[in-house]
């Protein structure tokens, strides 16, 4: 094998664009790339659009008599969805959790890995395997499945086994597990400072399964883990005794191993194209196949050269970048066949049933103390519906492009709902306005969004919680909100803002679905893994 060649099987590229670059189609055809990320703010507009640009970029490839590149995305659900127009809107992990059904959560991942392959991508960035035992954890929380390693550890499997049906790739990420840190890894270096009997227990559960089910690749997380390093400052993603010695050699994975995105602050503070280098050679030294670069720009060429460099200077075994490349060929051949689904599976009815079935049961009904559920409402009682407006939290959120539709929900039920939007984390002002405008409400239905995270929004509802009796209180992404309120009398958790979950939501608070949903972690201090379906009954 050309080492020149055995290099470019390093690179997961990306561009800036809706159309392929004059630049990235000269380095499939020149340097040979194994693939690219398509990214949500970068390169989407439209399912057709999608797929106009993966074939454009699958001829490129052909043109350098190549097997097929691997075209990513992260296409996870709920919180995080590279293409959200058109696709069919599955509520997330945690909803799935809420729940607890491996059928459902292989369905999702069939119909995810379908509409995937319709528009031409091969390789999905999902599921997250990560157990979220950390109400702080900032960057996974409903992105996991929960808190319980061995339901983490079957969803996850049943939801890699569904992708990879459709011949997709899936990737278990972030491996060796993100669920207990303070710390959003695109910002700042985690430590995880637990030992190996706790990891061996916990942690690592959702990936050894994986890795028996088949699961195709598996994404390195920038955490450090000085338990297993001896060193605070060195991520999981640069550690030959992390990603060799414990994901090869004790947990036996043979297939390709990809870096999270080599531009995430976790690794350095700024982005050139020489501190790029430096990591994309210690991340192959430690045992990545795949370095994924984020679609900020940076000088390609010269990574390319210095990990040339790296190989001829010792750095790098040239054995070892060639038995990586095979791995990355064989995988890149592996969907050579691909079936290509008609573009109108994306977003079919068939696949909606799939959502609104996952998410109609995942709504938790955690406490209806004073009987509030299902509301019963005479004429046109007026309900004010209270969200703060969608944003990001996290550069791994697509919230943002989601439409706030709690009121617009509820009205399918009752004519007479005002929509009321609040800030992510309002300010007195804003609550104090707010409590007066609501003041002449019988009924407030608020769905509050990291109320746990977001002192304002805590302050929110212990303001409206001593002000009105009827007060219909939904968290609609982490579950722990009920934290900042712990006596509410009513409290639901729908696990995600998307239009789908809330209606749901919706149509349980008015009596037109009963609660099954369980909570799929613990509360601290209030609710144990498990509880849900309190004291409703359905009309």
């Amino acid at each position: 094998m050309d080492l020149q060649f055995a290099i470019a099987q390093k690179f997961m590229a990306s561009f800036i664009g809706t159309t392929p670059s004059p630049a990235i189609m000269r380095a499939i055809r020149e340097r040979q790339l194994a693939g690219v990320t398509l990214f949500r703010e970068s390169n989407v507009r439209d399912p057709g659009q999608i797929r106009e640009l993966t074939q454009r970029l699958q001829y490129a490839a052909r043109q350098a008599d190549m097997p097929p590149l691997l075209i990513a995305a992260d296409q996870e659900g709920g919180q995080l969805m590279a293409i959200d127009k058109d696709t069919t809107p599955f509520p997330g992990n945690m909803a799935l959790g809420a729940i607890g059904s491996a059928e459902l959560a292989y369905q999702a991942g069939e119909v995810i890995g379908r509409e995937l392959a319709a528009m031409g991508i091969n390789v999905n960035y999902a599921p997250v395997c990560d157990v979220n035992t950390n109400p702080q954890n900032p960057v996974i929380g409903v992105r996991s499945f929960g808190e319980d390693p061995h339901r983490v550890a079957e969803l996850a499997t049943a939801f890699i086994r569904g992708i990879q049906s459709t011949g997709v790739i899936a990737t278990a990420k972030h491996f060796p597990g993100h669920g207990d840190t303070q710390e959003d890894s695109h910002f700042t270096l985690p430590i995880v400072s637990h030992d190996l009997e706790r990891l061996n227990r916990v942690e690592f559960v959702p990936f050894r399964a994986a890795i028996a089910a088949g699961v195709r690749m598996i994404m390195t997380a920038h955490l450090s883990i000085p338990t297993i390093t001896g060193l605070p400052d060195l991520p999981a993603t640069l550690s030959p005794a992390i990603l060799r010695g414990v994901l090869r050699e004790q947990m036996g994975f043979h297939g390709v191993i990809i870096t999270d995105a080599l531009t995430m602050k976790a690794i350095r503070s700024a982005v050139t194209s020489a501190s790029l280098s430096l990591d994309a050679i210690a991340a192959a030294r430690a045992g990545a196949d795949l370095l994924l670069f984020g679609p900020e720009p940076f000088d390609r060429e010269e990574v390319f050269q210095n990990l040339a460099q790296a190989i001829h200077r010792g750095l790098l075994e040239e054995a070892d970048l060639r038995y990586s490349a095979d791995r990355v060929l064989r995988l890149r051949n592996s969907v050579a066949d691909l079936p290509t689904p008609d573009l109108s599976v994306v977003g079919c009815a068939a696949h909606r049933a799939v959502a609104e079935e996952i998410a109609r049961r995942s709504i938790t009904l955690v406490r209806n103390r004073h009987g509030h559920l299902p509301l019963k409402l005479e004429g046109e009682t007026p309900i004010a519906a209270v969200m703060p407006r969608p944003v990001d939290l996290t550069p791994a959120d697509t919230s943002s492009f989601v439409k706030p539709m709690l009121a617009e929900a509820l009205r399918r039920y009752h004519p007479r709902v005002d929509e009321f939007l609040i800030s992510i984390d309002p300010n007195p002002a804003e609550i104090a306005a707010l409590r007066e405008a609501l003041r002449s409400y019988p009924v407030v239905v608020l769905g509050t969004v990291n109320a746990c995270q977001h002192p304002g929004q805590a302050e929110l509802v212990r303001t409206l919680a001593k002000q009105h009796d009827r007060l219909i209180w939904a968290a609609l992404r982490l579950p722990y909100d009920l934290q900042a309120a712990p006596d509410a009398p009513t409290y639901l958790c729908t696990y995600s803002i998307l239009p789908i979950s809330l209606e749901a939501l919706a149509a349980l608070i008015m009596g037109h679905l009963s609660p099954q949903g369980r909570l799929p972690v613990t509360i601290p201090d209030l609710y144990p893994l498990g509880h849900g379906l309190s004291d409703f009954h359905h009309q």
